[in-house]
């Protein structure tokens, strides 16, 4: 009875270490994600000192009193050009890390990312279609995303028709699914590059599916902040048990109370919805969805409710750096940020691949 007693205090005892480990990462993060925000926001081919664009922001958001000592220019590019930038970077980064985690979870398979499900492919064929013929016009300045958004939302549907049509909707369904759709619709794109015969539209759609953030505008923020942070990542942190549990095999779930085909479709949803406002927004960025989510469960173990989070201030803080890179590397030049992202992605992938092999999975 004793030793039972003991046991079960020591049980007691690492969770709660645990959740300070956590909640330590948790506010190491938040700190590190806004030294980060203020530094890339000062970064670029006119640089601003990290001072100038606290001051910058704090006059613009609260009208911190105080000697002006910046210059009308350097406000502009702070306020209207770069923090919009920045802000964009740290959603689609939180926005494309989690949804990696649900995939992850959803598929049981550790090398899922967003891009698994052929949204992007998507998501490309849209943006591509706008480009190069015009579609979307009816829309305005929004044509691009719009466009760009109502190719993820076709594609994701489509996966989702194509795995249902044999009965359930499991896993293995889903992964081929989106593998089929993403190889299609990607053809689609290239396809529509080859038949428009315009140059210039060619290299636009090139760089927008290699990504960019370059479309960062107040006005698109809240749209992005509201999926993102009222859809994604709330959702996924409420629901960090059940993803607990889906991970562990659909029969395990039954047994546990979880319906894994019916929680399976809603993480659809949810996902299809982020990544395909996240790519209308900010292009094809690849990898995120990939690395951030084993980096956080290394850092805080494998319950997804505090996985959620972590992950989220990664994937943030790692795009943002990203972006400095893709924007200081060949200033005044600009490099898709997608490039830096799959340089950073694909080394960390073949560690994954022989780590998998040295376990045998």
């Amino acid at each position: 009875m004793a030793a039972a007693l003991l046991e079960g205090q020591k049980d007691l005892l690492g969770v709660a270490a645990q959740r300070r480990r956590t909640g330590l990462w948790l506010v190491a993060l938040t700190v590190g994600l806004v030294l980060t925000g203020v530094v890339a926001v000062g970064s670029g081919a006119i640089g601003i000192a990290p001072a100038s664009v606290a001051r910058i922001i704090g006059h613009q958001l609260v009208g911190v009193p105080g000697e002006v000592t910046w210059t009308l220019p350097q406000e502009a590019i702070v306020w209207q050009v770069r923090l919009p930038r920045v802000l964009l970077g740290m959603l689609v980064g939180a926005g494309l890390a989690v949804c990696g985690v649900a995939l992850q979870a959803m598929v049981r398979n550790v090398l899922a990312d967003p891009y698994l499900l052929g949204i992007n492919s998507g998501a490309s064929s849209g943006a591509a279609a706008a480009i190069l013929f015009g579609a979307g016009a009816g829309f305005g300045q929004y044509a691009l995303p719009t466009s760009a958004f109502l190719g993820a939302l076709a594609a994701s549907l489509l996966v989702f028709l194509i795995a249902r049509s044999g009965g359930r909707v499991t896993s293995i369904r889903l992964l081929l699914s989106g593998v089929a759709v993403g190889y299609a619709l990607y053809a689609t794109t290239s396809f529509l590059i080859f038949a428009s015969g315009s140059a210039e539209g060619s290299r636009s759609v090139m760089f927008w599916l290699l990504g960019s953030l370059g479309l960062a505008r107040w006005n698109a923020l809240l749209v992005v902040a509201a999926v993102v942070l009222g859809g994604a990542i709330l959702y996924l942190t409420v629901a960090g048990r059940r993803l607990d549990v889906l991970a562990l095999g659909d029969e395990s779930a039954q047994t546990l109370g979880v319906s894994p085909d019916r929680f399976r479709m809603r993480l659809l949803v949810v996902v299809s919805l982020s990544v395909g406002v996240l790519v209308s927004a900010a292009g094809s960025i690849g990898f995120i969805g990939l690395v951030v989510p084993h980096l956080a469960r290394r850092i805080v173990g494998a319950p997804h409710v505090r996985v959620v989070p972590v992950a989220a201030l990664l994937g943030a803080i790692l795009l943002v750096w990203a972006d400095v890179v893709a924007r200081v590397l060949l200033a005044p030049q600009e490099i898709p940020i997608g490039i830096i992202t799959a340089l950073l992605g694909a080394p960390f992938l073949v560690v994954l691949i022989r780590r998998l092999h040295a376990t045998g999975t």
